[in-house]
């Protein structure tokens, strides 16, 4: 079995699924309100949110994140701010899931907090560096997310900009 990590499947899903589609991809990022693991602008302004995993109990362990639920107003009944499930992350057009595929079963199905989220699989390809992507169940759309307007873009492709800045210096530092 392979040793797999985030950034290993991240950046196979962004050179390989999102490339073509998107005008920013950023790792590790928290634009949203809630942390992404690559946020993605497609070319009409959307986000599309991917959370990588590389185990099934971190990927069952995700429906209890603060994004996929909303706090409700003060209840004196319960002394508590109750909270209902969302169907999407806030600000987000797709959500999907990325991880190995030997992690993934069907059954997993009813572990994801939403019924439309997207689930993205990798595995090494025999003979070449390049992991081979499957799409097990394409994300839907969420109709009421906006589009990004253009100071938005500019923060996020800003945001990526000094990310490569800070890559090229540890870059450096680790050669010399």
């Amino acid at each position: 079995m392979t040793a797999w990590n985030e950034m290993r499947i991240a950046r196979a899903i962004s050179r390989q699924t999102l490339a073509k589609k998107c005008v920013v991809l950023v790792d590790r990022c928290n634009w949203t309100g809630h942390e992404c693991d690559v946020l993605a602008v497609t070319t009409d302004l959307r986000i599309i949110d991917v959370e990588v995993k590389i185990s099934r109990a971190d990927l069952k362990a995700d429906a209890k994140k603060d994004k996929w639920w909303r706090s409700l107003a003060w209840s004196p009944l319960t002394r508590d701010f109750p909270r209902e499930p969302r169907q999407w992350p806030p600000k987000v057009w797709k959500h999907y899931y990325a991880m190995p595929a030997e992690i993934w079963a069907d059954p997993l199905f009813e572990f994801l907090p939403s019924p439309h989220s997207g689930v993205l699989t990798v595995r090494e390809q025999r003979g070449t560096s390049v992991l081979a992507i499957n799409c097990v169940r394409r994300a839907t759309p969420c109709r009421d997310a906006d589009r990004l307007k253009p100071d938005q873009v500019c923060d996020i492709a800003r945001l990526a900009n000094l990310r490569m800045w800070d890559a090229y210096e540890r870059a450096e530092r680790i050669a010399a």
